[in-house]
């Protein structure tokens, strides 16, 4: 385990909730300069509401997960072949995470990738921010789900052993600069 954690130092993970300012923080960023890696959810919504599929959050969740769960390993492999930080919009426990939002159990390979497939021991975490929360097509989760969303994911990768660091109440600029300075050191 501690070839693979000293391997992927450079991959570093933002999650939180929905409507919290991951996507626009990890757009900012790779404005900035570092590689970044996108959201699987979105594009799994996406491709599924294009061909009528079901593996959707309101349909099928565990398809779903299991959508999620190979786009976070694809992530994984290809960040970990790139030189200098890769900033991911989430990583392979947030999957573990909407699992348990949704009261469905943890299958064994989830656990095990969750574990196997690490990232930078800090986690940044978008804290629930009700002043940018919204709603879209792809996002659907009310305030409600969108603030336990977040607790759940502290939670998991507090589990997994990851550092815990909140972003500020800022904007964007200020957290690009606050997360700039975080991977540099």
């Amino acid at each position: 385990m501690r070839e693979t954690l000293a391997l992927c130092d450079h991959m570093f993970v933002v999650t939180g909730g929905p409507g919290s300012g991951k996507t626009a923080l990890i757009e900012a960023l790779a404005a900035a300069g570092p590689r970044t890696m996108p959201e699987a959810g979105r594009a799994i919504i996406r491709d599924q509401v294009q061909i009528g599929g079901s593996a959707l959050p309101w349909a099928d969740r565990s398809s779903f997960a299991e959508l999620m769960l190979s786009w976070e390993l694809r992530s994984h492999r290809e960040a970990l072949a790139l030189s200098g930080p890769v900033v991911m919009d989430r990583g392979v426990p947030d999957v573990m995470g909407y699992l348990r939002l949704c009261g469905l159990s943890v299958p064994q390979h989830v656990q095990h990738a969750a574990e196997l497939f690490r990232y930078n021991r800090r986690v940044f975490l978008a804290p629930w921010w009700p002043e940018i929360f919204a709603q879209d097509e792809e996002r659907k989760q009310d305030p409600a789900e969108a603030r336990e969303t977040g607790a759940v994911m502290e939670r998991t990768y507090s589990d997994l052993g990851y550092e815990i660091v909140r972003l500020p109440y800022a904007s964007i600029e200020d957290r690009a600069a606050f997360v700039l300075e975080c991977i540099a050191t």
